[in-house]
C-alpha cells in the first residue's frame, strides 16, 4: 500500500514539477530574448527529461545505480516505442523539419557512444565527463542551427506554444522554483516507492528503472507529444523525443555519472539492444517520404509492449 502511494504521489509531484520549470525557464528565456525555436530545442526538450535526471541522481546517490541507469535506458525506449508509437497513431508524423532530421543521427551517435562507456558494466568520472561535454556541444550546436532555421516548420510550430508568461517575470521565477522542489520531493517517493515495490514483488531494481520508474519519468514528454499530435504540430512530437533521448544519454548518465560512478551491470545485453534498436528503427521510419504513418506507428508501439512482456515474463 505505501510503495503505491509513494508511486502516486511521485509521479504527481514529478509531472507538475517538470510543468512548473519548463513553463516558468521558457518564459524567462523569451524575456532574454531568445527565440522560440531555441527554447523548444533546449528549454524545453531538457525541461521535460528534468525527472529523469533528477531520479537518477537520487537513485545513484541511494545506492541503487541499477534504478537510475534502467530509468534512462527504459525512458528512451518508453519515449520512441510508446509515446511516439501512441502519437503517431492519433494523426501521422511528419518530419519535414531539417532540425529534427539532423537530431536524429545525434542521437544515434549519443546511443552508440553510451553502449560503449556500458560494455564493461561500469560508466566511470571520466566517461561521464565526456558524455556531459558533448551535451554541451550539443547544445551549442542546437542554438546554432537554430539562429540559421528560423524559417524551419519547427520555428513556427514552437512560436505558437513558447510563450511570455502574462504574470510576470516573479511569477517566472517563482515557478522554476517550484518545479525544481516538486522534481526532488517526487523524486523522493518515486525511488522509494520502487525500492519498495520491486522488493515486494521480487523484480529486481533494474526492472523496475525499466518500467515503472522509466515510464512515470517519461510523463512529460508523453503528454507534450500527445497534445502536439492532437494540433498535429508534428515536429515538436518528434523533435521533443528525439531531444530528451539525446539528453538523457548524455546529460543524465554524464552528470550522474560524474557524482558517483554508475554500476549498469543489473541492465542486461537484451535491454541495451533493445534501447539501440528503436532509435535506428526511428530513423528509416522518419526519412522514407517525410513521414511516420500509423502502420509504423504501430510497429513501435507493438515492439514495447512486447519487450514490456519479455521483461516482467522473464523477472
Amino acid at each position: 500500500m505505501f510503495a503505491t502511494i509513494y508511486l502516486l504521489l511521485g509521479l504527481v509531484l514529478l509531472y507538475f514539477g517538470a510543468e512548473g520549470l519548463v513553463r516558468g525557464s521558457a518564459s524567462l528565456a523569451l524575456r532574454l530574448g531568445l527565440s522560440p525555436l531555441v527554447i523548444g530545442l533546449t528549454v524545453v526538450a531538457f525541461g521535460t527529461s528534468a525527472p529523469e535526471l533528477v531520479v537518477s541522481l537520487r537513485a545513484a546517490l541511494a545506492g541503487q545505480a541499477a534504478i537510475s541507469v534502467g530509468n534512462v535506458v527504459g525512458s528512451n525506449i518508453c519515449n520512441i516505442g510508446l509515446i511516439l508509437g501512441l502519437s503517431a497513431l492519433i494523426t501521422p508524423i511528419t518530419t519535414s523539419s531539417q532540425v529534427v532530421r539532423i537530431d536524429i543521427p545525434i542521437m544515434l551517435g549519443a546511443t552508440a557512444l553510451a553502449l560503449v562507456f556500458m560494455a564493461d558494466g561500469v560508466i566511470r568520472f571520466h566517461e561521464g565527463a565526456v558524455l556531459f561535454l558533448l551535451l554541451l556541444a550539443y547544445i551549442v550546436f542546437s542554438i546554432r542551427l537554430a539562429r540559421r532555421s528560423q524559417s524551419d516548420i519547427l520555428a513556427e510550430e514552437f512560436a505558437g506554444e513558447v510563450k511570455i508568461s502574462k504574470r510576470g517575470i516573479l511569477m517566472d521565477i517563482a515557478m522554476v522554483a517550484g518545479g525544481l522542489l516538486l522534481l526532488v520531493l517526487g523524486a523522493k517517493f518515486l525511488v522509494d516507492g520502487a525500492v519498495i515495490l520491486a522488493r515486494a514483488w521480487g523484480w529486481s531494481e533494474a526492472l523496475i528503472g525499466l518500467t515503472i520508474v522509466a515510464v512515470g519519468t517519461s510523463l512529460p514528454e508523453l503528454a507534450t507529444s500527445l497534445v502536439a499530435a492532437v494540433k498535429k504540430e508534428s515536429d515538436i512530437a518528434i523533435g521533443n523525443i528525439v531531444g530528451s533521448n539525446t539528453f538523457n544519454l548524455l546529460g543524465i548518465l554524464g552528470i550522474t555519472a560524474m557524482v558517483t560512478p554508475l554500476d549498469s551491470t543489473g541492465i542486461g545485453r537484451t535491454d541495451l539492444a533493445a534501447m539501440a534498436v528503436f532509435a535506428v528503427v526511428l530513423w528509416p521510419f522518419a526519412i522514407r517520404q517525410g513521414r511516420i504513418c500509423r502502420w509504423e506507428a504501430a510497429i513501435l508501439l507493438g515492439g514495447y509492449v512486447g519487450f514490456v512482456s519479455w521483461l516482467v515474463a522473464s523477472s
